[in-house]
Protein backbone atom coordinates (compact mmCIF):
# COMPACT_ATOMS: atom_id res chain seq x y z
CA UNK A 1 0.00 0.00 0.00
CA UNK A 2 1.29 3.61 -0.97
CA UNK A 3 0.77 6.21 1.51
CA UNK A 4 0.47 9.89 0.88
CA UNK A 5 -1.33 9.42 -2.53
CA UNK A 6 -4.80 8.91 -3.50
CA UNK A 7 -6.39 6.40 -4.68
CA UNK A 8 -9.42 6.52 -7.27
CA UNK A 9 -11.99 6.76 -4.58
CA UNK A 10 -10.45 9.51 -2.61
CA UNK A 11 -9.89 11.58 -5.74
CA UNK A 12 -13.91 11.31 -6.92
CA UNK A 13 -14.53 12.06 -3.29
CA UNK A 14 -16.63 9.32 -2.02
CA UNK A 15 -14.04 8.45 0.86
CA UNK A 16 -14.47 9.68 4.60
CA UNK A 17 -11.62 10.50 7.16
CA UNK A 18 -11.52 9.16 10.90
CA UNK A 19 -8.54 8.86 13.11
CA UNK A 20 -8.43 6.67 16.13
CA UNK A 21 -6.39 6.83 19.02
CA UNK A 22 -6.19 3.45 21.15
CA UNK A 23 -2.83 2.92 22.19
CA UNK A 24 0.13 1.50 20.26
CA UNK A 25 -0.89 2.40 16.35
CA UNK A 26 0.34 -0.95 15.43
CA UNK A 27 -2.18 -3.36 16.66
CA UNK A 28 -5.26 -0.63 16.05
CA UNK A 29 -3.86 -0.28 12.21
CA UNK A 30 -4.17 -4.29 11.86
CA UNK A 31 -7.73 -4.43 13.11
CA UNK A 32 -8.55 -1.78 10.62
CA UNK A 33 -7.25 -2.89 7.42
CA UNK A 34 -9.02 -6.25 7.34
CA UNK A 35 -12.43 -4.41 7.08
CA UNK A 36 -14.16 -4.43 4.25
CA UNK A 37 -14.75 -0.58 2.62
CA UNK A 38 -11.80 0.32 4.59
CA UNK A 39 -9.77 2.39 1.13
CA UNK A 40 -6.55 2.80 3.16
CA UNK A 41 -4.93 3.24 6.80
CA UNK A 42 -1.81 4.45 7.90
CA UNK A 43 -0.39 5.03 11.30
CA UNK A 44 0.94 8.70 12.46
CA UNK A 45 0.42 11.80 14.82
CA UNK A 46 -2.34 14.19 16.06
CA UNK A 47 -3.55 16.51 18.26
CA UNK A 48 -0.46 17.88 19.69
CA UNK A 49 1.22 21.14 19.27
CA UNK A 50 5.01 20.10 17.78
CA UNK A 51 5.37 20.25 13.65
CA UNK A 52 6.09 17.12 12.28
CA UNK A 53 7.34 14.83 15.13
CA UNK A 54 9.11 11.77 15.02
CA UNK A 55 8.02 8.57 16.66
CA UNK A 56 10.90 9.34 19.25
CA UNK A 57 9.58 13.13 19.72
CA UNK A 58 6.12 11.20 20.35
CA UNK A 59 7.48 8.67 22.70
CA UNK A 60 9.04 11.17 24.83
CA UNK A 61 5.23 11.99 25.89
CA UNK A 62 6.36 15.65 25.31
CA UNK A 63 4.74 16.66 22.40
CA UNK A 64 0.90 16.49 23.00
CA UNK A 65 0.26 14.07 20.05
CA UNK A 66 -1.52 10.81 20.27
CA UNK A 67 -0.62 7.64 18.43
CA UNK A 68 -3.22 7.13 15.87
CA UNK A 69 -4.51 5.38 12.96
CA UNK A 70 -5.91 7.36 9.89
CA UNK A 71 -9.13 5.55 8.65
CA UNK A 72 -10.10 6.11 4.98
CA UNK A 73 -13.32 4.68 4.22
CA UNK A 74 -16.08 4.57 1.59
CA UNK A 75 -18.99 5.03 3.46
CA UNK A 76 -21.17 3.56 1.16
CA UNK A 77 -19.72 0.14 1.71
CA UNK A 78 -18.84 0.32 5.51
CA UNK A 79 -20.85 2.33 7.94
CA UNK A 80 -19.16 5.17 10.44
CA UNK A 81 -20.68 2.81 13.23
CA UNK A 82 -19.20 -0.19 12.41
CA UNK A 83 -15.79 1.45 12.80
CA UNK A 84 -16.53 3.26 15.78
CA UNK A 85 -17.78 -0.45 17.37
CA UNK A 86 -14.45 -1.81 16.12
CA UNK A 87 -12.33 0.74 17.83
CA UNK A 88 -14.20 0.11 21.46
CA UNK A 89 -13.84 -3.49 20.71
CA UNK A 90 -10.03 -3.71 20.19
CA UNK A 91 -8.96 -1.78 23.31
CA UNK A 92 -9.29 -0.65 26.59
CA UNK A 93 -11.42 2.71 26.54
CA UNK A 94 -11.24 2.55 30.18
CA UNK A 95 -7.84 3.31 30.95
CA UNK A 96 -6.29 6.93 31.10
CA UNK A 97 -3.35 7.44 29.20
CA UNK A 98 -2.29 3.66 28.36
CA UNK A 99 -3.10 0.45 26.92
CA UNK A 100 -2.05 -2.70 28.57
CA UNK A 101 2.05 -2.09 28.93
CA UNK A 102 1.95 1.28 27.20
CA UNK A 103 1.93 3.91 29.11
CA UNK A 104 1.57 7.83 28.81
CA UNK A 105 -0.57 10.57 27.11
CA UNK A 106 0.62 9.47 23.64
CA UNK A 107 -1.21 6.02 23.95
CA UNK A 108 -4.69 7.74 25.54
CA UNK A 109 -8.10 6.65 23.81
CA UNK A 110 -9.54 9.30 21.51
CA UNK A 111 -11.44 9.63 17.97
CA UNK A 112 -10.23 12.64 15.98
CA UNK A 113 -13.46 13.13 13.90
CA UNK A 114 -13.85 14.89 10.49
CA UNK A 115 -17.98 15.26 10.56
CA UNK A 116 -20.11 16.09 12.91
CA UNK A 117 -22.28 12.80 12.72
CA UNK A 118 -19.25 11.15 13.72
CA UNK A 119 -19.07 13.14 17.06
CA UNK A 120 -22.90 12.05 17.43
CA UNK A 121 -22.48 8.18 16.33
CA UNK A 122 -19.31 7.84 18.95
CA UNK A 123 -21.16 9.77 21.59
CA UNK A 124 -24.10 7.30 20.99
CA UNK A 125 -21.50 4.24 21.29
CA UNK A 126 -20.10 5.77 24.48
CA UNK A 127 -23.26 6.42 26.30
CA UNK A 128 -24.23 2.80 25.44
CA UNK A 129 -20.77 1.77 27.32
CA UNK A 130 -21.41 3.78 30.00
CA UNK A 131 -25.35 2.47 30.33
CA UNK A 132 -23.25 -1.21 30.72
CA UNK A 133 -21.27 -0.37 33.31
CA UNK A 134 -18.23 0.84 31.71
CA UNK A 135 -16.25 3.92 32.69
CA UNK A 136 -15.36 5.50 29.22
CA UNK A 137 -12.04 7.57 29.59
CA UNK A 138 -12.27 8.19 25.36
CA UNK A 139 -11.72 11.73 23.96
CA UNK A 140 -13.76 13.51 21.21
CA UNK A 141 -12.00 15.89 19.20
CA UNK A 142 -12.31 17.62 15.92
CA UNK A 143 -9.31 16.14 13.71
CA UNK A 144 -5.99 18.18 13.30
CA UNK A 145 -2.94 18.15 11.63
CA UNK A 146 -1.86 14.49 11.00
CA UNK A 147 1.43 13.58 11.02
CA UNK A 148 2.56 10.52 9.05
CA UNK A 149 4.89 8.06 11.02
CA UNK A 150 7.34 6.83 9.73
CA UNK A 151 8.18 4.44 6.88
CA UNK A 152 9.08 1.29 8.96
CA UNK A 153 5.51 1.88 11.18
CA UNK A 154 3.16 0.98 8.29
CA UNK A 155 1.63 -2.26 8.15
CA UNK A 156 3.80 -3.12 10.93
CA UNK A 157 2.28 -6.67 11.63
CA UNK A 158 1.88 -7.22 8.14
CA UNK A 159 5.25 -6.67 7.06
CA UNK A 160 6.04 -8.81 11.20
CA UNK A 161 3.51 -11.65 9.94
CA UNK A 162 2.10 -11.75 13.67
CA UNK A 163 -0.43 -10.65 15.54
CA UNK A 164 -0.99 -7.77 18.01
CA UNK A 165 -0.40 -8.44 21.27
CA UNK A 166 -2.60 -5.52 23.44
CA UNK A 167 -5.25 -5.13 20.71
CA UNK A 168 -7.55 -8.34 20.65
CA UNK A 169 -11.16 -7.78 19.62
CA UNK A 170 -13.55 -8.68 22.22
CA UNK A 171 -17.64 -8.32 21.20
CA UNK A 172 -19.29 -6.01 23.48
CA UNK A 173 -21.93 -4.19 20.89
Amino acid sequence: MKYNKFTPEEEKGNTDTVYFAGGCFWGTEYHFRKVAGVISTSVGFTGGYKNDPTYHDVCTGTTGHAEVVQVIYDPSKVSFEKLAKLFFEIHDFTQTDGQGPDIGEQYRSEIFYTKTEQKLISRQLMDILINKGYMVVTKLKPAGKYWIAENYHQDYYEKKGSKPYCHVYRKIF
